[in-house]
Order: C-alpha cells, then sequence, then structure tokens
C-alpha cells in the first residue's frame, strides 16, 4: 500500500481523470513523485468498478482501492446490506476479509467484527478504509482466517466465510469442496468457534448438492438484485433440527420480493395446469433459482401452463413476486404464423421450455426490443408450441 497515492494532488488528479482514457493516460504517464502510473491507473480503474456496486466508497474522499480484481470478487452494497440483517450479537469473524465490505455492513449490526485477511497488502488497505468510514469496531487481522480459529479458544456469536471460487491456475470453480477456505472439511471447527455461521457460495451452486454438504443448516437464501441472482447464503446454526428453510429474496428499487418455502412442502404439492388465461406471471430469479415452482403456484391460487415452462396465469390480477403480464393473444406456434402476426412489431422475446432458441425467433420475427410488450415462445399443457404476446405490468 502505497500512502502516497492518499495526497491530495494525487487524488485530485485521480478524480478528475475517472473518465480519462486508460491507455492514452499510460503512454502519457505522470510525474508525481515515489508513485508510478501503473498504480494510479489501478486506482481509477478499481474507483469505476465502485461507481454503481459501492457507491459509499465511491463518494467517499480518501479511500483506497485495491487491483480491480478484490472489487470484482467483493459483495456490492446491496447485498452486503441484506446480509447484515441476518446476524447480531456482540462479536462476529469475517474469515474471508477481503475488501471489507461485508466486514463495513456487518459492523453496523455487530459490536466487534474480526476482519481476517491473508493477503497484508489487501488487510492494509481495508483497515485503512474502515477507519476513513468510521467503522472503529473492525479489528483488522494480516493471517489465514481458518489457521486463526484453529489456534484460538476464542469463540464468537457469528463467523462469516465468502470462499475464493478460483483454483489455483486461476479458474472458476463452484463446488464448495473446490472453494478456499474449504468450509466443507473445516465445518465442524467453525461451528466450534461460533453458535451461528454464515457462508457466501456461487449463485450457480445445486441447493440440494449443498445441504447435502453442510450439515447444522438452518436456512438457505437466495439472493437477487432486479431478478439476477447474486449470491446463495447459508445460515448454519449448531444443534438446528427442523428442515431448512429456503428464503427467495429478489432486491430491486421499490424494495424487495420475497418468498419463503421447504423443499419438502415442494415435493408434496400437486401440480395443477390450464391454458394461459388473462394474466401470466414469470417467478422472479430467486424462485426460479429455489426450484419452488409448485409451492409458488399453490400459495398465490394460479396453474401452471406446462410442467417444465415455469410459466403461472389467472384470470384475476394478483401481487406476484416476479414479472406480470396482461396476455393479449395467444396462437399455435408455426413460423408462417408468426411472421405474418408479428413481423417487424416491436416486442422483447423470450423462451421457456421451447426447443428454438431465442436469437432465431429475433429474426424469424424482426422484432426489436420494447421494455413492455413481451413475446413468450413456450410448450402449453397439450404439449404443444405457442406463442403468447403480452403487456407487461407494473
Amino acid at each position: 500500500m502505497n500512502e502516497r497515492i492518499l495526497h491530495t494532488e494525487v487524488q485530485q488528479f485521480i478524480n478528475d481523470n475517472l473518465n480519462t482514457d486508460i491507455t492514452s493516460l499510460l503512454l502519457r504517464g505522470t510525474s508525481f513523485e515515489g508513485v508510478y502510473t501503473k498504480e494510479i491507473v489501478q486506482q481509477i480503474e478499481a474507483k469505476n468498478k465502485c461507481r454503481k456496486k459501492l457507491p459509499i466508497w465511491f463518494q467517499t474522499e480518501g479511500i483506497y482501492y485495491p487491483k480491480k480484481l478484490s472489487i470484482e470478487q467483493t459483495s456490492s452494497e446491496v447485498t452486503a446490506s441484506y446480509k447484515a440483517e441476518l446476524v447480531s450479537g456482540r462479536s462476529l469473524a469475517d474469515i474471508t476479509g477481503g475488501f471489507g465490505v461485508d466486514a463495513f455492513f456487518f459492523s453496523k449490526r455487530v459490536e466487534h467484527v474480526l476482519h481476517c485477511e491473508i493477503d497484508e497488502v489487501l488487510s492494509d488497505i481495508a483497515h485503512h478504509n474502515s477507519q476513513v468510514l468510521g467503522s472503529d469496531n473492525i479489528e483488522t487481522i494480516a493471517r489465514d482466517g481458518v489457521a486463526l480459529l484453529k489456534h484460538s479458544e476464542r469463540k464468537y456469536d457469528w463467523i462469516y466465510a465468502d470462499p475464493s471460487r478460483r483454483s489455483d491456475t486461476g479458474g472458476k470453480v463452484f463446488l464448495l469442496g473446490d472453494c478456499l477456505p474449504d468450509v466443507v472439511a473445516h465445518q465442524e471447527l467453525l461451528i466450534e468457534r461460533a453458535g451461528n455461521i454464515l457462508v457466501k457460495t456461487a449463485p450457480l451452486l445445486d441447493i440440494t448438492q449443498g445441504l447435502r454438504s453442510l450439515r447444522h443448516v438452518k436456512e438457505v437464501h437466495c439472493v437477487a438484485v432486479n431478478n439476477e441472482m447474486k449470491e446463495l447464503l447459508w445460515v448454519l446454526q449448531k444443534g438446528v433440527q427442523q428442515e431448512p428453510k429456503i428464503i427467495c429474496a429478489n432486491i430491486h428499487h421499490k424494495g424487495k420480493q420475497q418468498f419463503v418455502g421447504y423443499l419438502s412442502e415442494e415435493e408434496v404439492t400437486r401440480r395443477e395446469y390450464s391454458a394461459p388465461k388473462k394474466y401470466l406471471y414469470e417467478p422472479n430469479a430467486a424462485i426460479l433459482k429455489a426450484g419452488l415452482f409448485k409451492l409458488v403456484g399453490r400459495s398465490f391460487e394460479l396453474k401452471k401452463i406446462h410442467q417444465h415452462s415455469h410459466l403461472y396465469t389467472s384470470d384475476a390480477l394478483i401481487d406476484f413476486p416476479g414479472k406480470v403480464f396482461q396476455v393479449e393473444d395467444c396462437l399455435p406456434f408455426s413460423k408462417k404464423q408468426v411472421k405474418n402476426t408479428f413481423k417487424g412489431q416491436k416486442y422483447s422475446i423470450s423462451t421457456r421450455n421451447f426447443n428454438l432458441k431465442a436469437e432465431d425467433l429475433k429474426k424469424l420475427v424482426g422484432s426489436q426490443e420494447h421494455a413492455l410488450r413481451q413475446l413468450f415462445f413456450t410448450t402449453g399443457i397439450d404439449n404443444k408450441r405457442i406463442v403468447i404476446a403480452c403487456q407487461r405490468l407494473g
């Protein structure tokens, strides 16, 4: 960590050149004593990564930025805030500290937060930034978090782990046992040192597989932001007996959609089907990830249009955790009829349980994107292909 980067004139240069072409800046160079141009470029690139993802950091003067990969791998403010709502108490150990975003939000809910980061430079950066941000209850230690737990009898109310999903060669991995640290191998150590554990995993991890790997699971949170899956969160609690609760949360600018269920409920719920009625419903990404397809239909008294389409319908308009459409037309699919009916009109095109790709259908229709008008190419209850034209509501 080069503290000269924090000098007023260097910080002003960084702010003045946030929109400057990086290549031209590298060629032109800078002339600050003890500061290399590539260091300034690193600050500019990383700060720009924070503009939308971490606005508190972006807007705060005196923040020191790590390599942009560390910014890419960190939680966003939105998801970090969600995680902080799950914890409470006097102490929390973040054993995979990183840039310190999660620790910052945990510090708003917990009296003392221990930030462990094996990379000494990144640990120094996190410490500096926590001071700048006024989080005096965060203690930073440049040490392997699991090793610290092994060599200390200290107990915590919570332990948080966000295992790295990159292999030694830099490739991405998704299985829990392939991530570092290996929380599967060390879960008994974790549960011994804290009664509550929070683990963040890749959204691609299969929930059933995760439940086979982890013990003591109390809750699984499927977290989406603006209908895009971002994180799977696993809440472990020592001595828990009941079946894990599956919590689906989709966070958007108007608030948060939430749906809760159990996998055992999903298994015994009956499916009910219907041809498209007046309204069409598409569950948000968190519900789709959780696989609570029958349960969401039963909970909102909706009928599916096909077992594998995951689109629902009703005659009455309801408040639903997902996208809601008013059906304008429903036609049997044929290339000729689709061309004659929709050619050149403005529609967004989606496929659900359909044997043609959306890109090919866009060429067939020649349609331009539309924010509210939608064509769903899917399969109906009689296993025949259909096209549903609809208007997005809300």
